[in-house]
Order: structure tokens, then sequence, then C-alpha cells
């Protein structure tokens, strides 16, 4: 009611106003900024504060039309001031609006982001379902132990024959099967073996299998640059 009172009282003074030859300087400047916030939306951002501005203003226009002059002008000017906490209040609340809205905004893709995952969760569920169902119908294969192939376990030492060379020997499918790679035999053996050219039947060979692209290149080299044994 106070507010009304007082706008109405704001309308009033300013037509009688409006009918003399001069207006106050700060009045015309006070009368625009409450223009101003009230387009800003003061009215809902801000009631209170606006309220304060409007009735600083009539309180003003009261002493104007008593004649104290000077102490109208201090009205007007606290009115200016109150327009500018007027205008703070409402960016402050326009932010916090804005900030509601970010808010409310993610909380809702949030939402729909759970329910799209649950969604998804059910069809995956729903599909490994139906897979485990469509497995268990299948025909089962048949095994043949007789035609499953053993794996093959390659030895780690060899013994020697009479007539074998080390040549002959890494020649051999269960050692290397290449001939090219007899310094393997022989580095590996070193200990019993002071002559690549000679070794005797019943030696106990040991076979490196732990070997790398560059030992074999190695031997291969040793192998080109001297004759075999």
């Amino acid at each position: 009611m106070k507010v009304r009172a007082g706008i109405s009282a704001l309308v009033t003074i300013a037509v009688l106003a409006g009918c003399a030859s001069h207006l106050p300087v700060y009045r015309i400047d006070a009368l625009a900024r409450l223009s101003a916030v009230k387009m800003m939306g003061a009215e809902k951002y801000a009631p209170p504060e606006l309220a304060s501005l409007q009735q600083a203003i009539v309180d003003g226009d009261a002493l104007m039309q008593s004649g104290e002059h000077e102490l109208a002008d201090s009205y007007y000017l606290l009115a200016i001031r109150k327009s500018e906490a007027v205008e703070r209040s409402i960016a402050r609340e326009r932010e916090h609006e804005r900030a509601m809205q970010v808010r409310s905004e993610n909380e809702r893709l949030a939402r729909e982001r759970q329910k799209a995952l649950e969604e998804l969760k059910r069809e995956l569920a729903e599909k490994e379902k139906e897979e485990k169902k469509r497995i268990e119908r299948a025909p089962q294969p048949v095994r043949d132990k007789e035609k499953e192939k053993e794996v093959r376990s390659f030895p780690l030492h060899h013994t020697v024959k009479r007539g074998e060379s080390l040549p002959q020997i890494a020649a051999q499918p269960d050692v290397y099967g290449d001939a090219a790679l007899w310094p393997l035999l022989y580095r590996a053996n070193r200990d019993q073996i002071r002559d690549p050219g000679r070794i005797w039947p019943g030696q106990v060979l040991r076979i490196p299998r732990n070997i790398s692209r560059d030992d074999l290149a190695e031997a291969r080299r040793y192998a080109q640059e001297r004759p075999a044994p």
C-alpha cells in the first residue's frame, strides 16, 4: 500500500512540476535513473530497493513544493545513490537467476544421461541373455581326440651320435633346421668343445632356445667367416 501511495504521489507531483518553468537537475537525474532501473526489471528483481528509491523522490518533491530546494536536492541525490544500489541488486539477482538456470539445465542433462545409460545397460543385458540362449541351443562340435594335434616340445639337449658334426646337428628339424646356426651350439658348449670340428659320440650338448635376432645374425656371420667343421 505504501508503494502504491508513493507512486501515486510521484505521478501527481511530476504532473505539477511539469507546469513549472524549471526543474532541478538532480530531480531530472533521479527520475531518469528511476525509469532506467524499472526498464532493467527492478520491480521483479529488487522491489524493496525500488520502493525506497521512489520514496526518496516523493520526499524530495514534497520539500520542493514547500520551497526547501536545498533539502529537496539532498533527497534527489539520495535517490540517485539508491538507484545505484538497485542496479547492483538487479545484477546480483540476474546472476543468481542465470546460475539457477544453468544448474537446472545441468541437472536435466544429467538425468537424461543417466536414463540413457540405464536403457543401454538393459539392452546389453538382454542381448547377452539372448546370446547365451543361442549358444546353449547351438549344437556342440564333437571332438575327435585322435585328430587333435599335440603341441610339440623341442628338446633342450642333444646326444651326439657317431659321424655327426655341429652343422649336421643344427640342421636337424628338432634343433634349428639350419646348418648355418651351428655356432650357437658351439658357444653354448664351450666347456666341453674345444674344437668345433671335433665332437665325440655320447656327448650331451645343450641347445639354446631363447635366441634373439641378433644372436641368429651373429651366428650366421660367424659361420660364413669360418669353414664348416
